[in-house]
């Protein structure tokens, strides 16, 4: 069997075991449940197997936090933030699933652009265990059906980065990301009731910088749409060699991670070989429950498979502001710069604001804006980069979803957005260009 068939069929066969799970465990819970403790990590084990337990009543496995303020690899959101998942217990482990599939047609208008039908998303699972002494051992993994739509991902103008073919840039497309998004351990050792040490590697993992990454955050994760400043804020979000070393105290943490800095190859179902060539360091600090702030910086290593003797430094900068509406309502916001800087010291910004409003269980409406310097839209001279240009985008979309079972959401969305170009580009791209998307989506939560 080939490996893409082998990897569809096993991701199929594990969501519809994860909705019937998700439907018998929440009518067990419905039957009898059971009061959660605030202490989880132990007082969970008397639970039964199949019971579900609210994130909110659950701490991090990283720290003496609320699981809320978790979101992809180390990263912290608000604590007024979710944490959707399924939990059950088994044994002396904490189990925790999730999923989230989209079936997505893309139009992109213009010279450079093209329509594609496309399925993403991602299928998420974590283990936990707590020990007498206060520490937590986590194991985490993430998989993603992104590399069935095709090695020259989907159309998304003014997008670039990677490669389909190991030769040429992916430009005006979005990449696909790897099967493997995420293969993770840590460890955990909690020194008082606000201190915490932590250890994180993964192959692959997310180093400690930037914002959470695109599909984690609140105010991004219902738009199956990448942002273009992926590549600015959370492009190292799947590296192939991390590891990550953390002290929390209370609202603050500080960390630092080795890693790889080359970008996934092509081949896009295996795994690369590890590398720990890069380096970066990452403050936060969420001082109420509705903010997250961090800043963090990086020294890449060659991270253009195209140009392996380029390397690259990074700034990021971020505010998350999410706050709670009603009983199952929420608004997240986030605003966020980034700036890459390479040997000969030019550098290039880009900024997102992007924001989400989910006020019942029904809708969410999303909106995004950007701004980017890029210089890999049109070709230099002689191969590889080209003029520098800034151009922005901005996207506009709402999803409607229904409840088909207790823990199974579908929903059906529509997102349009439109793009700026400068007068030199306006010829290659026809003007300022748009493009829409319509999506049917999965949630197993």
């Amino acid at each position: 069997m080939a490996p893409h068939t082998l990897a569809g069929a096993l991701a199929g066969v594990s969501l519809l075991a994860l909705a019937h799970a998700a439907t018998a465990q929440d009518h067990a819970h419905h039957q009898a449940a059971p009061a959660a403790s605030p202490h989880a990590g132990h007082d969970m084990a008397d639970m039964p197997s199949a019971s579900h337990a609210p994130a909110h009543a659950m701490t991090s496995p990283y720290g003496p936090w609320p699981m809320s303020r978790d979101a992809s690899g180390t990263s912290w959101q608000p604590d007024s933030g979710e944490h959707a998942g399924i939990h059950t217990v088994r044994g002396d482990w904490t189990v925790m699933t999730h999923a989230l599939l989209n079936l997505t047609y893309d139009t992109q208008s213009g010279p450079r652009g093209g329509d594609k039908t496309f399925v993403s998303g991602m299928l998420m699972s974590t283990a936990r265990r707590d020990f007498d002494d206060g520490s937590t051992l986590n194991l985490r993994a993430m998989l993603s059906p992104d590399p069935l739509m095709g090695k020259s991902g989907y159309p998304l103008l003014l997008a670039a980065g990677e490669t389909a073919n190991g030769v040429d840039p992916l430009v005006d497309r979005q990449h696909p990301h790897d099967f493997f998004m995420e293969l993770s351990a840590s460890y955990s050792k909690r020194l008082s009731e606000k201190d915490s040490l932590y250890g994180y590697i993964g192959l692959p993992g997310e180093p400690a910088f930037g914002p959470p990454a695109f599909m984690h955050r609140m105010s991004a994760m219902d738009s199956p749409e990448a942002p273009i400043t992926h590549h600015w804020l959370d492009s190292t979000h799947i590296v192939f060699g991390v590891t990550t070393l953390g002290w929390a105290h209370d609202r603050f943490k500080i960390e630092t991670s080795a890693f790889k800095g080359r970008e996934p190859d092509e081949e896009r179902w295996g795994i690369d070989s590890p590398k720990l060539d890069s380096w970066s360091v990452r403050g936060s600090w969420n001082p109420t429950a509705d903010w997250s702030f961090q800043a963090s910086y990086a020294d890449v290593s060659a991270p253009e498979q195209l140009e392996p003797d380029e390397n690259e430094t990074k700034w990021s900068a971020s505010a998350i502001h999410t706050r709670r509406l009603g009983e199952t309502g929420w608004w997240s916001s986030t605003l966020a710069w980034g700036r890459k800087t390479n040997d000969h010291d030019e550098s290039k910004d880009g900024w997102l604001l992007e924001s989400a409003v989910h006020p019942n269980d029904r809708w969410t409406v999303f909106a995004r804006a950007e701004r980017i310097e890029t210089d890999e839209l049109v070709p230099g001279d002689h191969g590889g980069h080209g003029p520098l240009y800034t151009v922005g985008k901005a996207s506009l979309g709402a999803v409607r979803d229904w409840r088909i079972a207790p823990r199974v959401r579908l929903g059906l969305g529509a997102l349009y957005a439109v793009n700026r170009v400068p007068d030199a580009l306006e010829p290659i791209y026809g003007g300022d260009s748009d493009g829409g998307m319509i999506f049917m989506r999965l949630k197993i939560d």
